[in-house]
Protein backbone atom coordinates (compact mmCIF):
# COMPACT_ATOMS: atom_id res chain seq x y z
CA UNK A 1 0.00 0.00 0.00
CA UNK A 2 2.67 2.17 0.72
CA UNK A 3 4.20 2.07 -2.48
CA UNK A 4 1.65 2.40 -4.49
CA UNK A 5 1.36 5.43 -2.70
CA UNK A 6 4.88 6.37 -3.47
CA UNK A 7 4.22 5.83 -7.18
CA UNK A 8 0.82 8.13 -7.33
CA UNK A 9 2.74 10.72 -5.77
CA UNK A 10 5.36 10.88 -8.28
CA UNK A 11 4.69 12.77 -11.26
CA UNK A 12 7.03 12.53 -14.60
CA UNK A 13 7.80 15.86 -15.78
CA UNK A 14 7.90 17.53 -19.37
CA UNK A 15 11.37 17.06 -21.43
CA UNK A 16 12.94 19.98 -21.60
CA UNK A 17 10.44 21.96 -18.88
CA UNK A 18 11.62 20.94 -15.26
CA UNK A 19 8.95 22.78 -13.46
CA UNK A 20 5.98 21.45 -15.02
CA UNK A 21 4.13 18.16 -14.19
CA UNK A 22 2.02 16.10 -15.79
CA UNK A 23 -0.88 13.88 -15.30
CA UNK A 24 -1.38 10.23 -14.84
CA UNK A 25 -4.08 10.48 -17.39
CA UNK A 26 -1.70 12.45 -20.15
CA UNK A 27 -1.69 11.04 -23.19
CA UNK A 28 -3.53 7.74 -22.31
CA UNK A 29 -6.22 8.75 -24.93
CA UNK A 30 -5.86 6.53 -28.04
CA UNK A 31 -6.70 8.37 -31.20
CA UNK A 32 -4.31 10.78 -33.91
CA UNK A 33 -1.48 12.74 -32.49
CA UNK A 34 -0.71 16.26 -34.02
CA UNK A 35 3.14 16.31 -35.49
CA UNK A 36 5.45 19.28 -34.27
CA UNK A 37 4.34 20.99 -37.29
CA UNK A 38 0.94 20.53 -37.41
CA UNK A 39 0.79 21.87 -33.55
CA UNK A 40 3.35 24.82 -34.67
CA UNK A 41 0.77 25.46 -37.29
CA UNK A 42 -2.41 24.83 -34.81
CA UNK A 43 -0.19 27.61 -32.35
CA UNK A 44 0.60 29.99 -34.95
CA UNK A 45 -3.58 30.54 -35.52
CA UNK A 46 -4.43 30.53 -31.84
CA UNK A 47 -1.74 33.06 -31.22
CA UNK A 48 -3.15 35.42 -33.87
CA UNK A 49 -6.74 34.79 -32.58
CA UNK A 50 -5.61 35.93 -28.90
CA UNK A 51 -4.04 39.00 -30.10
CA UNK A 52 -6.73 39.83 -32.88
CA UNK A 53 -9.29 39.56 -29.94
CA UNK A 54 -6.94 41.63 -27.08
CA UNK A 55 -6.67 44.28 -30.41
CA UNK A 56 -9.73 44.25 -30.91
CA UNK A 57 -10.72 45.16 -27.25
CA UNK A 58 -8.14 48.17 -27.35
CA UNK A 59 -9.94 49.98 -30.27
CA UNK A 60 -12.99 48.99 -28.64
CA UNK A 61 -12.51 51.25 -25.53
CA UNK A 62 -10.45 54.00 -27.46
CA UNK A 63 -12.27 54.19 -30.70
CA UNK A 64 -14.05 58.38 -31.52
CA UNK A 65 -15.68 59.95 -33.88
CA UNK A 66 -18.31 59.23 -36.24
CA UNK A 67 -20.15 56.07 -36.23
CA UNK A 68 -18.82 55.46 -32.88
CA UNK A 69 -21.50 53.11 -31.78
CA UNK A 70 -22.13 51.07 -34.40
CA UNK A 71 -18.19 50.39 -34.53
CA UNK A 72 -17.72 50.06 -30.46
CA UNK A 73 -20.54 46.95 -31.22
CA UNK A 74 -19.33 45.36 -34.24
CA UNK A 75 -15.64 45.36 -32.50
CA UNK A 76 -17.21 43.76 -29.46
CA UNK A 77 -18.95 40.68 -32.18
CA UNK A 78 -15.54 40.31 -33.77
CA UNK A 79 -13.84 40.04 -29.99
CA UNK A 80 -16.43 37.58 -29.21
CA UNK A 81 -15.42 35.58 -32.24
CA UNK A 82 -11.86 35.68 -32.19
CA UNK A 83 -12.10 34.38 -28.40
CA UNK A 84 -14.44 31.79 -29.51
CA UNK A 85 -12.47 30.73 -32.24
CA UNK A 86 -8.77 30.88 -30.50
CA UNK A 87 -10.85 28.23 -27.85
CA UNK A 88 -12.18 26.06 -30.71
CA UNK A 89 -8.28 25.61 -32.15
CA UNK A 90 -7.00 25.25 -28.82
CA UNK A 91 -9.09 22.81 -28.21
CA UNK A 92 -8.87 21.36 -31.26
CA UNK A 93 -4.98 21.18 -30.38
CA UNK A 94 -5.63 19.23 -27.06
CA UNK A 95 -7.85 16.66 -28.62
CA UNK A 96 -4.64 16.25 -30.90
CA UNK A 97 -2.57 15.80 -27.67
CA UNK A 98 -0.56 19.06 -28.25
CA UNK A 99 -0.39 21.32 -25.88
CA UNK A 100 -1.48 24.91 -26.73
CA UNK A 101 0.31 27.69 -25.16
CA UNK A 102 -1.71 31.19 -25.03
CA UNK A 103 0.39 32.80 -22.51
CA UNK A 104 0.27 36.38 -22.44
CA UNK A 105 4.01 36.50 -23.24
CA UNK A 106 4.10 33.64 -25.76
CA UNK A 107 1.26 36.15 -27.88
CA UNK A 108 3.77 39.30 -27.76
CA UNK A 109 6.44 37.24 -28.78
CA UNK A 110 4.93 35.06 -31.62
CA UNK A 111 1.94 36.95 -32.81
CA UNK A 112 2.20 38.14 -36.53
CA UNK A 113 -0.13 40.60 -35.90
CA UNK A 114 1.88 44.63 -36.06
CA UNK A 115 1.44 46.77 -32.57
CA UNK A 116 -2.11 47.98 -31.73
CA UNK A 117 -1.03 52.13 -31.74
CA UNK A 118 -2.18 53.53 -28.01
CA UNK A 119 -4.33 56.16 -27.12
CA UNK A 120 -7.60 57.25 -28.49
CA UNK A 121 -7.69 56.23 -32.38
CA UNK A 122 -10.48 57.92 -34.66
CA UNK A 123 -13.07 56.05 -36.14
CA UNK A 124 -11.65 56.14 -39.54
CA UNK A 125 -8.49 54.89 -38.56
CA UNK A 126 -10.06 52.01 -36.43
CA UNK A 127 -11.97 50.49 -39.16
CA UNK A 128 -8.39 50.39 -41.40
CA UNK A 129 -6.53 48.94 -38.02
CA UNK A 130 -8.73 46.30 -37.29
CA UNK A 131 -9.25 45.52 -41.47
CA UNK A 132 -5.47 45.35 -41.54
CA UNK A 133 -5.48 42.77 -38.39
CA UNK A 134 -8.41 40.61 -39.67
CA UNK A 135 -6.65 40.52 -42.99
CA UNK A 136 -3.06 39.31 -41.01
CA UNK A 137 -4.94 37.17 -38.84
CA UNK A 138 -6.94 35.28 -42.29
CA UNK A 139 -3.22 35.31 -44.03
CA UNK A 140 -1.79 33.17 -41.11
CA UNK A 141 -4.80 30.72 -41.28
CA UNK A 142 -4.36 30.80 -45.54
CA UNK A 143 -0.45 30.50 -44.98
CA UNK A 144 -1.14 26.72 -42.72
CA UNK A 145 -3.45 25.96 -44.37
CA UNK A 146 -2.34 23.38 -46.73
CA UNK A 147 0.25 21.85 -44.39
CA UNK A 148 -2.39 21.43 -42.13
CA UNK A 149 -5.61 19.91 -45.09
CA UNK A 150 -2.79 17.99 -45.68
CA UNK A 151 -1.90 16.27 -42.21
CA UNK A 152 -5.77 16.80 -40.78
CA UNK A 153 -8.54 17.62 -42.63
CA UNK A 154 -10.94 18.16 -39.81
CA UNK A 155 -8.54 20.62 -38.26
CA UNK A 156 -8.83 22.68 -41.99
CA UNK A 157 -12.27 22.31 -41.84
CA UNK A 158 -12.35 24.83 -38.76
CA UNK A 159 -9.89 26.94 -40.17
CA UNK A 160 -12.47 27.23 -43.39
CA UNK A 161 -15.29 28.12 -41.01
CA UNK A 162 -12.72 30.96 -38.83
CA UNK A 163 -11.51 31.92 -42.12
CA UNK A 164 -15.17 32.85 -43.64
CA UNK A 165 -16.44 33.98 -40.92
CA UNK A 166 -12.96 37.01 -40.45
CA UNK A 167 -13.29 37.96 -44.30
CA UNK A 168 -16.72 38.44 -43.55
CA UNK A 169 -16.15 40.73 -40.98
CA UNK A 170 -13.15 42.44 -42.87
CA UNK A 171 -15.33 43.20 -45.65
CA UNK A 172 -18.05 44.80 -43.04
CA UNK A 173 -15.59 46.85 -41.30
CA UNK A 174 -13.96 48.05 -44.07
CA UNK A 175 -17.12 49.20 -45.72
CA UNK A 176 -17.22 51.77 -43.65
CA UNK A 177 -14.58 53.76 -45.01
CA UNK A 178 -15.73 53.34 -48.64
CA UNK A 179 -17.28 54.85 -51.23
CA UNK A 180 -19.56 53.35 -53.58
CA UNK A 181 -17.63 52.04 -56.64
CA UNK A 182 -17.43 54.52 -59.64
CA UNK A 183 -18.55 57.39 -57.61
Amino acid sequence: MAEAKKTAQKKPTNKGTSAAKTTRRQNTEKGFTASEALTASLQSVMIDLLELSLQGKQAHWNVVGRNFRDLHRQLDEIIEAARAFSDTVAERMRALHAVPDGRSDTIAETTTLPAFPAGEVSTEDTVGLITERLDATVATMRGVHDQVDEEDPTSADILHQIIEKLEQFAWMVSAENRSPAGG
